[in-house]
Order: structure tokens, then sequence, then C-alpha cells
């Protein structure tokens, strides 16, 4: 499973549908998807939301972030992510 960070933004829409029913919606959404939702964190700033999601690999995470847009109104910003463990491994193989 690869990790992903979900950056969100809400839509005026959006805001005015939050509820702990969409949020319940939105982790079976990423089961569908062979996926897990680690942690939520509504944030303030640029984001308001961040999801840490692990999902199979980028095209799973890439039908799991439009589709969740087209289920919240969310848009998402969605980056790959590895642990500095992984990453230096990865750095000592160049």
């Amino acid at each position: 499973m690869a990790t992903f960070l979900m950056f969100g933004k809400y839509s005026r829409k959006a805001v005015e549908k939050i509820s702990t029913e969409r949020t319940e919606k939105t982790v079976e959404l990423a089961k569908k998807f062979g996926g897990d939702i680690k942690s939520m964190f509504a944030m303030l700033g640029e984001y308001d939301l961040l999801f840490i999601a692990e999902l199979p690999d980028a095209a799973k995470a890439m039908q799991f972030s439009v589709a969740l847009s087209q289920l919240t109104g969310i848009s998402f910003s969605t980056c790959p992510a590895v642990s500095v463990e992984e990453f230096d491994k990865l750095m000592g193989e160049i």
C-alpha cells in the first residue's frame, strides 16, 4: 500500500453539508478503492482538510480523489508520500 496526503478545500456548498454521515461515507469510499484513511484533520490556513490515506497505487488514489470530490463537493490535491526511512533507502540507491 502507498501513502497519499490529500489536501482539501471546501466549496461554499460543501461547507453547508458538513456531517458525521458524510465523513462515514468518505471512509467507506476509500475502502471501495482498496484503501483506508489513516487520519483526518480539519485545518486552518490554505487548506481546510488533510487526509492521510493508504491506497494500492497512484491510479486508485486518483480514482478515489475524483470520486471523493464528486461525493462531497470538496476539491482535493492528492500527493504521494514516503516515510523518511524509505526516502533515505531510495536515495542510497542513486
